[in-house]
């Protein structure tokens, strides 16, 4: 290299910031990385700091993953060998994790804390570097994300599931697989200290790496991960527990919301489309009176302009007047004084002169005239757009008040309905339902029933023959009965 390269190189290095990089498999502590709970190392202060690139209900998203591979796979096997619940057949088994979790950290606490200068381009490098991850790895469905600043130092939380599709070896075409996944990638893994997790791992570093480094911060390699997140050196023992039993009482509340009543939530639905509905009337009333307010203050302008115009009008009408009467400024003529030079010293100059003020100040006119007409179009066109919003505005109060009254009256009956499932238990109120439909069901049969299909003679011919066997088999309940009651 010449020695002007290397030594530019040398400068450059010199200026920019030589900090770690953290690549490393995090424990999956999915309330911790939400705040469900507040841990000791955490700053109560800093939570509102922390962003949320993903957010999703992870049995939800393995619903929407794999269902279809399941009903797929099911299809022909006995019924012992079919899979009930994907979800739960990789939570109990030992090959694959129900999801894995990266953590990636600029520096530590002493070179890249939170609330620095260095700290801030840390939380800058990150959230450019995740921007893109998915879209790099489209078979690592990310569910859960998260870059906190409420710990000592920035870091960040990429929670994912990596699934193969069309797979054509045992099992279901679309599954979890770690490895399958990261070998579809192009990380095909050599020895034990060599895995395609990481490899890849490694490849993820290096390409935060980059971005870092286009942020004035190069990557200073050490060859090990023990500088890596506070969190996990930071009384790990200690709230283990706290942590696990906390996941334990979340699964347990999450199957207990699932099993709410139907109906229940339907209302619900329904009160929440119309609390949206009613927030949408409110902000188009907002949107409405802030055009109506603009209308009549682009109104208000425009009033002020003409008046502004009026007296240049008259004052141009004015001049124009004057310079009409010609005899009463004409120069009176020397005693001696000849026609001809009279004419051409004293008229023509006074004429000529007068015949350009008055040219240019009829161009103005005719300008002013224009500008006059346009105001005044866009004047009335002001008006009727103002007329326009002042109508829609009625018109969304209305909508308002209608929404409101419907909704008092949907959450009345939501209330009686928790006030019924109170005093009479879950169980009950649910029978009822269920009962209640199947009769509803059945006078809906029972009712089409007794109407003659309009249908070829074949379809009437049928319904009359179903009719009276229906017929005949209630006679002959009625018998049963009867006979019972003579006993």
């Amino acid at each position: 290299m010449p020695y002007l390269a290397r030594f530019l190189e040398g400068e450059v290095r010199s200026i920019m910031m030589r900090r770690t990089i953290s690549g490393m498999i995090g424990t999956g502590l999915l309330a911790h990385n939400r705040r469900d709970f507040i841990a000791e190392n955490v700053d109560p202060d800093r939570v509102h700091l922390n962003i949320c690139y993903q957010n999703e209900n992870l049995k939800e998203v393995y619903k929407e993953l794999f269902d279809d591979s399941v009903e797929r796979y099911n299809v022909g096997k006995r019924k012992d060998r079919q899979i009930t619940n994907y979800y739960e057949k990789i939570r109990q088994g030992k090959q694959e994790k129900l999801f894995h979790e990266v953590i990636f950290q600029i520096g530590n606490r002493e070179d890249m804390a939170v609330g620095t200068t260095e700290g801030d381009l840390a939380v800058k490098v990150l959230d450019e570097y995740v921007k893109n991850f998915q879209q790099r790895n489209p078979t690592l469905h990310v569910f859960s994300c998260y870059l906190h600043q409420d710990e000592a130092t920035p870091h960040l939380h990429i929670d994912f599931i990596p699934y193969v599709t069309g797979w054509k070896g045992k099992g279901m075409d679309t599954r979890v697989s770690l490895k399958q996944v990261l070998k579809s990638l192009g990380f095909q893994g050599g020895n034990k200290h060599d895995t395609e997790l990481n490899q890849w791992i490694n490849h993820e570093k290096e390409l935060l790496a980059e971005i870092a480094r286009q942020h004035g911060i190069e990557w200073e390699q050490k060859g090990t991960h023990e500088e890596h997140l506070d969190i996990y050196n930071f009384k790990k023992k200690e709230r283990k527990k706290e942590v696990q039993t906390l996941e334990q009482e979340k699964e347990y509340l999450t199957a207990e919301n699932e099993g709410l009543i139907a109906q229940i939530a339907e209302v619900r639905a329904d009160i929440q489309l119309l609390k949206d509905d009613e927030e949408q009337a409110v902000k188009d009333k907002e949107e409405a009176e802030k055009r109506a307010e603009k209308a009549e203050k682009d109104l208000h302008s425009l009033e002020e302009r003409r008046e502004r115009l009026q007296p240049v009008m008259d004052n141009v009408s004015k001049e124009i007047k004057e310079y009409g009467t010609v005899k009463a400024i004409l120069p009176e003529a020397g005693t001696l004084e000849r026609v001809t030079t009279y004419r051409d010293k004293k008229i023509k100059p006074l004429f000529t002169q007068m015949k350009n003020k008055i040219a240019a100040m009829a161009a103005q006119v005719k300008e002013l005239t224009k500008e006059v007409e346009k105001w005044k179009h866009k004047y009335q066109e002001t008006k009727q757009a103002y007329n326009r919003v002042q109508r829609q505005l009625d018109t969304v109060c209305e909508e308002k008040q209608q929404l409101s009254e419907e909704k008092q009256q949907l959450q009345g009956v939501s209330d009686r309905y928790d006030r019924v499932v109170r005093v009479l238990g879950e169980n009950i109120v649910e029978n009822a339902v269920q009962q209640d439909i199947q009769e509803q069901k059945a006078l809906e049969e029972k009712r089409q029933m007794e109407q003659m299909p309009k249908g070829s003679i074949h379809e009437r011919l049928a319904w009359g023959a179903r009719k009276s066997e229906m017929e005949n088999q209630q006679r002959k309940k009625n018998k049963t009965k009867n006979r019972g009651m003579e006993r």
